[in-house]
C-alpha cells in the first residue's frame, strides 16, 4: 500500500488530515478525512464514456451519515439507514454546487461522489468537512477537474471569526455560512444570521478564503505526489467549427433584436425557438444530402450552438445598452401585488406576485404534539416552525405528472425557513407551519416563499419580531473586461445565462440568509459589496410592499385556531400532574377536551394546554393548578371521601393529597360510627385544613369547624389536657394465646382525636 497522509491547520491551531491509499483503492479517487474523532469517507468514481446524446454533466453527490457513527440505532421498524433525510440531502447539495461548475463544459461522462460520515463526537460538525474530503477525492484521481475547492463553515462568535465552530461554540454564534471557495475564487456561499450587516458578511466570506488556501494548496501537492495532476483523455462532443460560426454570424443579430423587445416568458420563448427552427429547417434544405443520422448529429450541434448565441446577445445587450429582457434596468423590480387571507379556512393565507413568479402560502398553527422529531445520527430534538415549499410542473407551463419531493425543493424550503425562523418568538406557544406552492415561475420562487411566509403569519396572527423580505440578485461580466452589471430581481433565463445568483433576505435591520452561486472566476469583494447594496435596496422595496399589504400581525387569532395557554410549574409535581402510566393526565384531558403536554426545560416543567374554547382551558388549568397546589393550614376545600374507617375518614382535599377527617371533627355531637352522620364513599363535604403535622406532613381536617356551634355546648377535654393516662390492663405473655390459636390482646376504642391519631401513627 502507498498510503500518503497530509495535515492542515485551521486557525485556532486545531487540525485535519487527509488519508489516501489504505481504503476504497478500486474507486477512481479516494481519501479518508479526519478532524478530532470525526472520520468521513469520500470517494468518486467516473464513467469512460458519455452516454450518447448527453449535453450536461451528470453529478451526483450523495452525503449519507451511518447512525453507527454515533454509536446509536436508526429508528423506525427496520433498524437500518434508509432514503436521506433532510439533512443529508442539504449537505449533498452544497457539495455539488461547488464541484459542478469545475468540470470541464465538454465532459458529460456520469461522475459518483458518495461521502460517508463513519465517526462522530458530536463536537465537530461533519457537513462542514465534505467539500473538502470530496475535493481531495477528485485530487487524488484522473479526472478532468479545473481545480481543488474546499468548503468551511464561519461563525461569528462574541465579534470574532471562527473556522469550522464546535456543536457547542454554534449556540453563541450571531452568523452560520457555509462556504465553498478555490484558492483564488468564491465558489458558493450559504448561511443563516441573526440581522448582520452587509459588511460583517464580507468579513466572514474574507476570513473563509483565507482558511481555504491551504486546504487546496494540498490537494494540489497531493495530486502531484500520486501522479494525478495530468488528467485522462476524452471526446464527449462531436463539433462541427464551421456551424458553430454559421450560427453565429445569422442568428446572432436576430437573437440581439428579440432580446431587445422585452417580450414576456412565453413569447420571449417562442421567438426564440423560432429563429433556431428557420435556421434548422434552412439548413436541411440547404444540405439535402446529409443522410438521417448526420442530420441528427448536426441538429444536437446546433441546440448546443444557439444557446451560446442567446448567451452572447443577452449579455452584450445588458452590458452596452442597460437593456434586460424584460426592458427593465439593471435595478429595476418587477411589479409586485400582494393579498392576505385569500383563504376563508387556513389559519393564515396570501398570495405574494412578482412579475412572473407567485406564491400562495398558508399558516398552519397546532399544539406541541404537532411539532416534528428530527432523528440523524447528531440531532436528535424537536422542530417547532416548519417551512415546506411545493414546485409543481404547471407552474413553468410543463406538461408532466408531479412526483415525489425533489432536493431542490427541500433546499430551496430550507433557505426560507432559514430567512424566517429567527422572527418568532421563542415564547410563542404554538407549533408553526407554512407551506409554499408556487403557481408561477419566471425567477426567485424561493425569495416569493418569503414574502407571502412574511404575509401569511401576520395574517395567522404570528407575533412576528420584524417582517422578512428577499430578492435574488445576478450579474453579468465577460472575462477579461472590467465592464459589469449586477441586476436586482433576476429572470430565469438571467440565472441561467448569468454569473452569478445571488439571494438575500432581511428585516429592515439586517440580514438574515443568504444563498450565493458564482460561475464567473475573479469576482472581486468590490463587485460583491456593490451586489450586496443593491440588494438591500431592493429588500427594502419589496418589505415596503409587504407592510403595505399588512402593517403588523393581526392583534386576535382566527376562530378556527386552537387556543393555546401555557403554564409553569415545579419540576417536582411534573410526575403528580401525569401520574401512574399517564393516568391523571388522561383523565383530565378526557374530561375536559383539551390536550395537555408536559416538558421539563430549565429546571420546570413547561405545561401546554390547547382546547376548542376558553371554558374547556379553564376546566384543564383549574384540575392542574389543584394538582401543583400546596395546602395550607387554615384553608377551607370542597373534599371528596375517599374511604371510610372505624375512627374517621379520608378525605382528598386537593388532587392526591388525602387528610384524616377524625370522627370527632365530623360533628358537634358524639357520633359512634361515620356512617351516623349520612357519610359515604364519594360523597362532597367541605373541611378546614387545621393543621400540618411537621414530622410526617400529615393532614388533620375538620368539619364541624364549619357548622354552628349548638348553644351549651361544653367541650370534653382531651386526655392530654386531663393530664393522667387511663391504667391499661397488663397483656399477656406472647405464649398466652385463646384456644382459637389468636393471640390475646385487649382492644381498645379511640375515645379521642389525638388517640386516634397515636393508634395511626399520625
Amino acid at each position: 500500500m502507498n498510503v500518503i497522509t497530509k495535515t492542515v491547520s485551521l486557525p485556532d491551531g486545531r487540525t485535519i488530515s487527509i488519508e489516501t491509499g489504505k481504503v476504497a483503492k478500486q474507486c477512481d479517487g479516494s481519501c479518508m478525512l479526519r478532524m478530532g474523532n470525526t472520520v468521513l469517507l469520500a470517494t468518486v468514481c467516473a464513467a469512460k464514456d458519455a452516454v450518447p446524446g448527453t449535453d450536461f454533466m451528470p453529478l451526483q453527490v450523495d452525503y449519507r451519515e451511518q447512525y453507527s457513527a454515533a454509536g446509536r440505532f436508526p429508528g423506525g421498524f427496520t433498524k437500518r439507514e434508509g432514503k436521506p433525510g433532510d439533512n443529508e440531502i442539504l449537505t449533498s447539495r452544497l457539495v455539488d454546487r461547488v464541484l459542478r461548475p469545475l468540470f470541464p463544459s465538454n465532459y458529460h461522462a456520469e461522475v459518483f461522489v458518495n461521502i460517508i460520515l463513519f465517526s462522530a463526537d458530536g463536537v465537530d460538525q461533519p457537513d462542514a468537512l465534505a467539500g473538502f474530503a470530496a475535493s481531495t477525492a477528485l485530487a487524488c484521481s484522473d479526472i478532468p477537474f479545473e481545480c481543488p475547492i474546499s468548503e468551511v463553515r464561519v461563525a461569528r462568535i462574541g465579534g470574532e471569526y471562527v473556522i469550522n465552530p464546535t456543536f457547542q461554540q454554534m449556540a453563541e454564534a450571531d452568523m452560520d455560512i457555509m462556504v465553498g471557495a478555490s484558492a483564488e475564487n468564491i465558489m458558493m456561499v450559504e448561511g443563516e444570521m441573526k440581522e448582520v450587516s452587509e459588511q460583517d458578511m464580507i468579513g466572514a466570506l474574507k476570513a473563509a478564503m483565507a482558511a481555504i488556501k491551504p486546504m487546496c494548496e494540498l490537494q494540489a501537492e497531493l495530486s502531484r505526489e500520486l501522479g494525478k495532476d495530468t488528467k485522462r483523455e476524452y471526446c464527449h462532443e462531436v463539433n462541427d467549427d464551421d456551424l458553430r460560426k454559421q450560427m453565429a454570424d445569422e442568428l446572432y443579430q436576430k437573437a440581439y433584436d428579440v432580446t431587445k423587445q422585452a417580450l414576456d416568458k412565453h413569447a420571449r420563448e417562442e421567438a426564440f425557438d423560432k429563429i433556431l427552427a428557420d435556421f434548422k429547417e434552412a439548413y436541411a434544405a440547404a444540405h439535402a444530402d446529409l443522410g438521417e443520422d448526420e442530420m441528427e448529429e448536426k441538429q444536437a450541434m446546433m441546440d448546443r450552438y444557439y444557446h451560446d448565441v442567446m448567451r452572447d446577445a443577452m449579455r452584450r445587450c445588458i452590458l452596452d445598452e442597460g437593456i434586460r429582457l424584460d426592458g427593465r434596468k439593471c435595478d429595476e423590480i418587477r411589479p409586485i401585488w400582494c393579498e392576505v387571507g385569500p383563504l376563508p379556512m387556513p389559519h393564515g393565507s396570501s398570495i405574494f406576485t412578482r412579475g412572473e413568479t407567485q406564491s400562495l402560502t398558508t399558516c398552519t398553527l397546532g399544539t406541541k404534539l404537532d411539532e416534528k422529531l428530527v432523528d440523524d445520527v447528531l440531532d436528535k430534538s424537536y422542530m417547532r416552525f416548519l417551512l415546506h415549499y411545493n414546485f409543481p410542473p404547471f407552474c413553468t407551463g410543463e406538461a408532466k405528472a408531479q412526483r415525489g419531493v425533489g432536493r431542490r425543493e427541500i433546499g430551496h424550503g430550507h433557505l426560507a425557513w432559514r430567512a424566517l425562523k429567527g422572527q418568532i418568538p421563542e415564547d410563542f406557544p404554538y407549533t408553526v407551519r407554512l407551506v409554499s406552492q408556487i403557481l408561477e415561475s419566471n425567477g426567485s420562487s424561493s425569495m416569493a416563499t418569503v414574502c407571502a411566509g412574511t404575509l401569511a403569519l401576520m395574517d395567522a396572527g404570528v407575533p412576528m419580531k420584524k417582517p422578512v423580505s428577499g430578492i435574488a440578485m445576478g450579474l453579468i461580466k465577460n472575462p477579461g473586461e472590467d465592464k459589469y452589471a449586477v441586476l436586482s430581481d433576476i429572470l430565469g433565463d438571467e440565472d441561467h445565462l448569468g454569473d452569478m445568483d445571488f439571494k438575500t433576505t432581511g428585516t429592515k435591520d439586517g440580514l438574515t440568509a443568504t444563498q450565493m452561486d458564482i460561475k464567473c472566476d475573479g469576482l472581486s469583494f468590490d463587485i460583491l459589496e456593490k451586489a450586496l447594496m443593491q440588494a438591500k435596496a431592493g429588500r427594502e422595496y419589496i418589505l415596503g410592499k409587504l407592510t403595505e399589504t399588512i402593517a403588523e400581525p393581526r392583534a386576535e387569532l382566527k376562530p378556527q385556531v386552537p387556543r393555546i395557554v401555557q403554564i409553569e410549574i415545579p419540576k417536582e409535581f411534573i410526575g403528580a400532574v401525569i401520574g401512574p402510566g399517564g393516568k391523571i393526565i388522561q383523565q383530565m384531558q378526557e374530561e375536559t377536551g383539551t390536550t395537555i403536554a408536559i416538558d421539563e426545560t430549565d429546571g420546570v416543567g413547561k405545561v401546554q394546554i390547547s382546547g376548542p374554547g376558553k371554558d374547556s382551558i379553564d376546566a384543564a388549568l383549574a384540575k392542574i393548578r389543584a394538582i401543583v397546589a400546596i395546602p395550607e393550614v387554615g384553608e377551607v376545600y370542597d373534599g371528596t371521601v375517599r374511604s371510610i374507617m372505624p375512627y374517621g375518614c379520608f378525605v382528598e382535599i386537593l388532587p392526591g393529597k388525602d387528610g384524616l377527617l377524625h370522627i370527632s371533627e365530623i360533628d358537634w355531637k358524639r357520633l359512634e360510627t361515620v356512617e351516623e352522620a349520612g357519610i359515604k364513599e364519594g360523597d362532597k363535604i367541605k373541611v378546614k385544613l387545621m393543621e400540618i403535622d411537621p414530622k410526617t406532613g400529615k393532614y388533620k381536617l375538620s368539619h364541624r369547624v364549619l357548622i354552628p356551634k349548638p348553644e351549651g355546648y361544653v367541650e370534653r377535654p382531651t386526655r392530654r389536657e386531663r393530664g393522667e393516662r387511663r391504667p391499661r390492663p397488663e397483656r399477656k405473655s406472647r405464649g398466652d394465646h385463646r384456644q382459637d390459636g389468636a393471640f390475646r390482646d385487649e382492644e381498645r376504642e379511640p375515645r379521642d382525636f389525638n388517640d386516634s391519631l397515636d393508634k395511626m401513627g399520625y
